[in-house]
């Protein structure tokens, strides 16, 4: 593997700017990344505050027990109850066979930032990956995209429940989605390893029949080596944890809107779009019932919590008893989801992608509200691997990486099109066909004259011409591509591998279409580079 740097920008210019640390953007938090002292600066605050460190990462090596773990995994948990240890933390939701690249790359980023911090600080650091088991976007995780001729192919598994239930507990049937995964390697078509990886996700299919756990299973298999601890954000045990917390957002819920508000109008003031809906009415939390999250809202006038898509109905003494009874209804927005990470784990960094750090922007008020500084926010790895023979097109078609990633191909595709298309054939075609235009022009007057009905059978008569001609120009296209196609089929691959669907490869593509190629190893090589954490897009060539 050989690994390169090249500036790219970021997917949003609020994330670009706060790469570079340039203001405004740099006074929305409370850390500057570029600082060299920042993770000492960071590690003196986290020490100076309280964590229920015992509780954790028993609820944590309760949760993990029931997936694969090794004796690292063993270490992170005892360091984790160590009063002098920190965590590097980041998450995602539990996307099929773990979803787009920018999941892999969200794990790596947290795993090398906690090895970088704990040398550096001479401190135990603890990587750790919070599964958004609670949201209920399900057709945010339920599909996965795999290379076809005509572009990228999204296969999505059927057997999904559309209802608002947290993806942890949404069951999958297990035979379902082994037919799911088989035609997912049927469409990566058979390599080196295919058998070795439909086996390891087999296993992990017919061990577990929910969403999260089947995430956690893959995640945990291939990270085991590396110390990673894993926890659902909807795990009961952690409820538990979570309720002095809960009701620490259900009293000050009306004081927590009003500063995002408050922060979200000084961003938007600067010029900038939000990343969060956020009304005057929000309470930033869900209610579950009946296998449906309902979002709350708070009415100030009458002081009580409500659903405007349900009849429910609490006052706050009445949700303080709920939570009592049954912590496991009550799960964070994006607004309290951080502000309840940053009680829980003792942070030293988050790792965010470009639209996380948007709305860590608008949550600075928030946290200074309940006497908190947001960790530093460090953007995660981006990546892009390029394989050997994509490598050979880009060089073959004399195109730069870099901008191929950046920019996409296809001003490129349509101007080698356009060198081998026959322009003498289409002026003259354009020429004939204005000609006719123009004599047209003579004809719908005459018959207009003679009878007025007439003149839409004229230009039916004319647009058919015109179309014949459109066809023979068709035709001709089709025939320079078709004598040309081994070089358009280059520009095709290109595009599909590096910039596919207008967007990044770490958007689209999935891990195990490389693992099929390279087997568990790619893994561990990966794990072997050492990148930094430079803002920079890394480009990966394998």
């Amino acid at each position: 593997m050989e690994l390169e740097s090249v500036n790219i920008p970021a997917t949003n210019d609020f994330a670009s700017l706060y790469i570079k640390q340039k203001e405004p953007v740099k006074g929305f938090f409370h850390y500057d990344i570029t600082e060299n002292a920042v993770f000492e600066k960071r590690y003196k605050d986290v020490m100076n505050a309280k964590y229920k460190r015992q509780e954790l990462a028993s609820c944590i090596e309760t949760y993990m027990k029931r997936f694969p773990h090794s004796e690292k995994t063993e270490e992170s948990i005892s360091k984790l109850r160590d009063a002098s240890s920190t965590v590097v933390i980041g998450g995602q939701q539990a996307g099929l066979l773990m979803g787009p690249l920018f999941t892999i790359h969200k794990i790596i980023s947290i795993i090398k930032l906690a090895e970088q911090q704990e040398n550096l600080l001479g401190k135990p650091v603890v990587p750790v990956f919070w599964i958004a088991g609670e949201d209920h976007d399900f057709l945010e995780i339920n599909h996965l995209y795999t290379e076809s001729n005509d572009g990228m192919k999204k296969t999505s598994f059927s057997g999904m429940n559309e209802e608002k239930r947290m993806v942890s507990d949404i069951h999958y049937d297990q035979n379902q989605m082994l037919e799911w995964v088989n035609l997912i390697f049927e469409q990566f078509g058979e390599r080196k390893h295919t058998n070795e990886m439909i086996t390891l996700i087999h296993e992990a299919v017919q061990s577990y029949d929910t969403f999260t756990d089947f995430f956690t299973y893959l995640v945990t298999y291939l990270f085991k080596d590396y110390g990673l601890l894993v926890i659902d954000s909807a795990d009961k045990q952690l409820r538990q944890l979570e309720k002095p917390y809960f009701s620490r957002l259900i009293e000050n819920n009306t004081e927590i809107t009003s500063a995002v508000l408050s922060q979200q109008d000084i961003i938007e003031n600067n010029g900038f779009n939000l990343a969060m809906e956020v009304e005057s009415s929000s309470a930033n939390l869900f209610y579950y019932i009946n296998n449906e999250r309902i979002l709350l809202e708070f009415d100030r006038t009458r002081q009580l919590f409500l659903s405007k898509k349900t009849d429910l109905v609490f006052t706050k003494e009445e949700l303080f008893d709920l939570l009592e009874q049954y912590p496991e209804r009550f799960s964070n927005n994006v607004v309290t989801r951080p502000m309840m990470q940053e009680w829980l784990f003792p942070t030293l960094a988050f790792i965010a992608g470009p639209g996380e750090i948007a709305y860590w922007g608008e949550l600075k008020q928030a946290f200074e509200l309940v006497n908190s500084k947001m960790p530093p926010i460090i953007p995660r790895l981006n990546i892009s691997f390029v394989e050997s023979a994509i490598e050979r097109d880009v060089e073959e078609l004399n195109l730069s990486l870099q901008n191929v990633i950046e920019n996409g191909i296809s001003n490129e595709r349509e101007a080698f099109i356009q060198s081998v298309s026959d322009q003498e054939l289409t002026g003259i075609t354009e020429k004939v066909k204005d000609f006719l235009v123009a004599g047209y022009s003579g004809i719908y007057e005459r018959v207009n004259t003679i009878d007025a009905s007439l003149l839409p059978l004229a230009e039916k008569n004319l647009a058919f011409h015109l179309k014949q001609f459109d066809f023979l120009q068709n035709k001709v296209d089709i025939s320079i591509r078709s004598q040309h196609k081994t070089i358009i089929n280059k520009y095709d691959r290109i595009e599909r591998h590096l910039s596919p669907e207008k967007s990044f490869q770490e958007r689209i593509w999935n891990i195990f279409y490389y693992l099929n190629i390279r087997g568990e190893m790619f893994i561990h090589h990966l794990m072997d580079l050492e990148f930094e954490f430079d803002g920079k897009h890394k480009i990966i060539k394998i």
